[in-house]
């Protein structure tokens, strides 16, 4: 049986990378998914693929520093779908990078407001829905950077993500009792846009691939099963926390 049957998912971030190959395998294991992003066209094709595998989902594009467009998605996973189960807030950017005195306020702000802000946004929609529902789960992105290792020049990318730490933490202790559970996934590096951003010569793909102790970098569908795994009954008496997907970077130092 799928491990998602009968569930009702959210996905932000769902354009590209992490959030679409999660997106596709909720709807494999039997999810109706709501996806969001900023760019209509890969939702709708997102959704495209999704109907031709034999899955349900409905896009909406907006911008997720938008309370509004929190409102809407989770409005509209309750007209289309009945309800919301699950949501996976995944949406990020790297933001501002380069030696921290040179970064301006506004670009240490706008990493904060999408990266975390939106995040606290989403939650506070989406929580109140599951409650109706009985439970549910919420997933958020955040990262190995900041939590169990550090970059020079990504002051605001490693303040912003790690944020989403607490954040976890408070809403796990917060609405448990409503059997809302709250996890974060940390993931290692991961073959997506930001990563190739990032990492834009042989030299750096090298370097961070020596990081992991299994000497690669993930692909998308890897931290999609850890996310299918945190959103299912699998993870019943998991909430609480930072779930990393490293790959081994925490603990490698060769």
């Amino acid at each position: 049986m799928s491990r998602l049957n009968g569930k009702v998912a959210i996905v932000t971030g769902a354009s590209s990378g992490i959030g679409r190959a999660t997106a596709k395998l909720f709807a494999v294991e039997g999810a109706k998914v709501v996806v969001g992003a900023r760019r209509k066209a890969e939702l709708e094709s997102l959704v495209a693929e999704i109907a031709a595998a034999g899955g349900q989902a409905v896009a909406l594009a907006g911008d997720v520093r938008s309370e509004d467009y929190h409102r809407a998605l989770v409005a509209l996973a309750v007209e289309q779908f009945g309800g919301l189960d699950i949501a996976f807030n995944n949406a990020g950017i790297l933001g501002e990078a380069g030696p921290t005195t040179g970064v301006s306020e506004a670009g240490f702000a706008e990493a904060l407001t999408i990266n975390l802000t939106a995040s606290f946004l989403a939650a506070k929609h989406q929580i109140g829905e599951m409650v109706k529902r009985g439970g549910g789960s919420v997933i958020f992105t955040s990262t190995f950077v900041g939590f169990s290792f550090a970059f020079p020049g990504v002051a605001a990318y490693a303040a912003s993500k790690s944020g989403l730490i607490g954040l976890t933490q408070a809403l796990a202790a917060e609405f448990g009792q409503q059997n809302v559970r709250v996890n974060a996934i940390l993931p290692g590096a991961v073959d997506t846009d930001m990563y190739r951003e990032m990492n834009d010569t042989s030299d750096k793909q090298s370097f961070i691939t020596n990081l992991h102790a299994l000497k690669r970098v993930a692909a998308p569908e890897e931290l999609a099963r850890s996310v299918v795994y945190l959103a299912s009954d699998d993870a019943s008496f998991v909430t609480g926390t930072a779930s990393l997907v490293d790959g081994g970077a925490s603990i490698t130092r060769t």
